[in-house]
């Protein structure tokens, strides 16, 4: 027992003493069986529009998007990406909070947003070219919450990050190269400046990332993200998204594409179990269909047995 209370005093020493040297901050050591504030706590979550993907980033019900954490959003072309943001931005809407847009592809669509029940007379949009005026925006968001109200919930989606261009980029010449690693540095510099500042405050800030694939690869992930690093080794939750069908009805005559079916795989994800993977469906009308996708998980569970048109729940 000695042992151990020598060791306790010894903690509590060098705690006060790293409190007293670096006196620009509140509190810098403490102990997490305190009720202090602690780094891995989550204290929020913004949902997806898909319950079935909410549980599995999260690993308990009523989770999603981590609030004070980076979350991407990667794809292919017309796989879901936006859509996903959008509904978080609803999602913050419905709790009362500030959604933010940062459009760097001039993509945004006023009847794409009200589809899915987003106010846009209350989202702050934002339209972008460089990724250094995007950082510099959303370190003044950060600020302005810090200063004003830090239980008010923001949600910042910026669509897309390698949409946007960077400064020495955009004023050189079309055939100028040489500029290859300007975006991967510019970036790295910039996840570590607001990383640490994101945990701090309830803000959710969410990245749409295009995929690109490999040269040469047979075996293993054929897919990466370009513009470095960073943005992978910052994110807690990383979600990838593939369209694996098509959802057809016929019209008369005509037989209509009216949506897709969507796969979303966590392919990191410091909330829970990563690798996790969900199907939803996605109507172009209405987004995702969150029941649809209940209904096909309590059939794999055998909770639910069909025969024909008819679900008996047993």
């Amino acid at each position: 027992m000695a042992k151990d209370e020598s060791l306790k005093d010894v903690s509590v020493e060098l705690a006060d003493t790293l409190n007293k040297r670096f006196k620009t901050f509140d509190k810098v050591a403490y102990f997490l069986n305190e009720e202090d504030w602690s780094p891995s706590d989550i204290t929020d979550w913004v949902s997806t529009g898909s319950s079935m993907l909410d549980l599995a980033i999260a690993n308990r019900p009523n989770g999603g998007f981590p609030v004070g954490r980076i979350t991407e959003i990667a794809g292919l072309e017309a796989s879901g990406k936006s859509l996903l943001a959008a509904h978080a931005l609803k999602s913050t809407q419905d709790k009362g909070g500030v959604a933010v847009y940062i459009d760097t592809e001039n993509a945004i669509s006023r009847e794409f947003f009200q589809a899915i029940g987003v106010k846009l007379e209350d989202m702050l949009y934002i339209p972008l070219d460089t990724v250094e005026d995007i950082f510099e925006a959303v370190e003044a968001i950060i600020e302005k919450i810090r200063s004003s109200n830090k239980n008010r919930l923001v949600t910042i989606v910026i669509d897309s990050i390698m949409g946007a261009s960077t400064k020495p980029e955009t004023a050189a010449l079309y055939d100028k190269d040489g500029y290859a690693t300007s975006k991967a540095l510019i970036l790295s510099k910039a996840m570590r400046k607001i990383t640490n500042y994101l945990g701090r405050e309830r803000i959710c800030l969410i990245m749409t990332n295009q995929l690109r694939e490999k040269l040469g690869v047979s075996f293993g992930d054929k897919y990466t993200t370009s513009g470095g690093k960073a943005i992978g080794f910052h994110s807690s939750v990383r979600i990838r998204l593939k369209s694996i069908g098509q959802i057809k009805m016929k019209k008369g005559m005509v037989e209509q594409v009216i949506g897709i079916k969507t796969n979303a795989t966590v392919i990191k994800n410091r909330m829970g179990p990563p690798l996790r993977s969900v199907e939803y469906d996605i109507y172009f009308d209405s987004g995702i269909d969150d029941y649809g996708s209940w209904l096909s998980i309590m059939k794999e569970q055998k909770m639910v047995s069909q025969a024909g048109a008819w679900y008996t729940f047993s």
